[in-house]
């Protein structure tokens, strides 16, 4: 049986790419194991680009993480001499005391990151893409910018390689077990042990953490691509990421780097997926039209059609907020699950953490407030 110091389960994926890299790095003998090659399109890291913001809505305590992260990409992209983060802006929008205004005012005001807030005439003067409500203002942080996902995921596993990892991205995972104080893992073709295991296992982590009872949900999430009258969105000619609280829900998009064109979503909403191996991929009518017509209200220099579309998934906590551990009953067993939308930009510095807990028992950046012994996410 081929046995290893360590192995990672989803290491094709955002996390787990990152956990591959770090394992690697550290000299463990690491296999990573997936369904799927880096890169793919099955899960949550895909889709061209991936907003990276330090000024954190959700709550202050990302911040020191995300800072971490901007370094880590950085030093990646000189590994890699490839560019995989660019700066563009990021202009947020929504009502004064709201969930996304309030929050990055809080963040900025606590962590000292340089914000500008913006009422609806500044907006459209600097940007005039954008179309403000009348009970909104923007506040705009200049150093925020787009991770160019696939390049990232891809970075990540091909420098774990280059450390001497392994990495099989054509077994799926069956199931694992505890077996004194290592780890049998079973994939549809062999079995495999380790000293320690790392699970970052995206949409599937409901199942792989069943034992737990954590509550987690998974979404179904499509992203849009949209032309453009004009250059006014290109991230060439300075068009910033953008992100709109409104009534209806959260919308958000990415600046023009191709043909494609403009990148739109909802942060919000979104069907319930049962088997991510089974979600519906196709073009949904309803979804679309939600998505055109916040196009069509906020964002007047866009054309109506559509140049693309792909699907994306969300593994969600109650609280929409990660959850990074040590198992409980099993120290030898770290995690990285319920990710919530917002967790891309955050991939080297929870993959780095991820080896951390299973190696040492403990990260080195604070992240205790995500741990699943918060309210919520108590295990059984």
């Amino acid at each position: 049986m081929p046995h290893y110091d360590a192995i990672v389960v989803g290491a094709s994926g955002g996390v787990g790419s990152a956990a591959l890299y770090h394992a690697a790095r550290r000299g463990l003998k690491v296999l990573g194991l997936d369904r799927f090659p880096p890169g793919h399109a099955r899960g949550s890291s895909h889709g061209e680009t991936r907003i990276i913001r330090e000024a954190y809505f959700e709550h202050p305590d990302y911040v020191p993480l995300v800072r971490d992260s901007y370094a880590q990409w950085r030093a990646l992209e000189e590994l890699r001499g490839a560019e995989l983060l660019k700066t563009t802006g990021l202009m947020e929008i929504g009502p004064p005391e709201g969930e996304v205004v309030a929050g990055v005012r809080a963040s900025a005001a606590q962590h000292g990151i340089a914000i500008e807030t913006l009422d609806g005439a500044d907006v459209q003067r600097r940007f005039p893409g954008f179309r403000l409500p009348d009970d909104s203002v923007g506040v705009y942080e200049p150093t925020a910018g787009m991770l160019f996902v696939e390049r990232c995921v891809q970075a990540h596993a091909e420098e774990a390689l280059a450390l001497g990892a392994e990495l099989l991205s054509d077994q799926a995972l069956v199931s694992w077990r505890a077996e004194g104080t290592g780890v049998l893992v079973q994939t549809e073709r062999q079995v495999y042990s380790a000293d320690r295991l790392l699970l970052a296992a995206g949409a599937w982590a409901p199942q792989l953490l069943r034992d737990l009872n954590i509550p987690l949900v998974v979404r179904r999430k499509p992203l849009y691509w949209f032309g453009a009258m004009d250059d006014t969105y290109r991230a060439d000619r300075g068009g910033p990421a953008f992100l709109y609280e409104l009534p209806q829900g959260i919308f958000y998009g990415l600046p023009q780097i191709n043909d494609r064109g403009v990148k739109l979503a909802e942060h919000t909403g979104g069907s319930v997926v049962e088997d991510p191996l089974l979600v519906n991929r196709e073009l949904d009518a309803a979804d679309l039209a939600r998505v055109a017509q916040f196009a069509r209200t906020h964002l007047p220099r866009l054309s109506t059609q559509l140049t693309a579309h792909a699907m994306c998934l969300y593994t969600l906590t109650h609280d929409q907020h990660f959850v990074v551990d040590r198992h409980p009953d099993h120290a030898q067993v770290a995690f990285v699950a319920g990710l919530s939308g917002h967790g891309f930009k955050f991939t080297p510095t929870l993959g780095q953490a991820l080896v951390e807990l299973a190696v040492e028992g403990q990260a080195t950046l604070p992240i205790e407030f995500l741990n699943c012994r918060r309210a919520g996410l108590r295990p059984v």
